[in-house]
């Protein structure tokens, strides 16, 4: 069992930067993979980006690819996804996501058992 509470999220304009923050209580952070999820209003839940359980693997959706970034400290059991040239169609809410994946990421949300409440990113045109 593995708790995860988000935060870091807000009012941006575009072009903008935020950096959420995933803290994790519970079990060994180490053994988990991780990965931030969003859902904007009406959408389906779709992954962001992944990492692996040490950090040397990672995942982007094509959409934030090169704008996006996730890392992993497992030193402090968090998570964080640095977001930067932020887009009016990055709004949503943003969900922390853990799984016991082994050594690699999963791509889809059923890879990951456990979740945060979420955070709220809006960003303004």
């Amino acid at each position: 069992q593995v708790q995860l509470r988000e935060s870091g999220g807000g009012l941006v304009q575009a072009g903008g930067s935020l950096r959420l923050s995933c803290a994790a209580s519970g079990r060994a952070f180490s053994v988990f993979a991780m990965a931030w999820f969003r859902q904007a209003p009406g959408k389906d839940r779709d992954i962001v980006a992944a990492i692996s359980r040490s950090g040397n693997i990672t995942y982007y959706a094509e959409s934030v690819k090169g704008r996006f970034t996730i890392s992993k400290v497992n030193a402090k059991n968090t998570v964080y996804l640095q977001m930067n040239s932020l887009k009016p169609e990055d709004t949503a809410v943003y969900y922390c996501a853990a799984g016991r994946i082994g050594s690699g990421i999963g791509s889809n949300w059923s890879d990951y058992p456990y979740w945060g409440q979420g955070t709220q990113v809006r960003v303004s045109s």
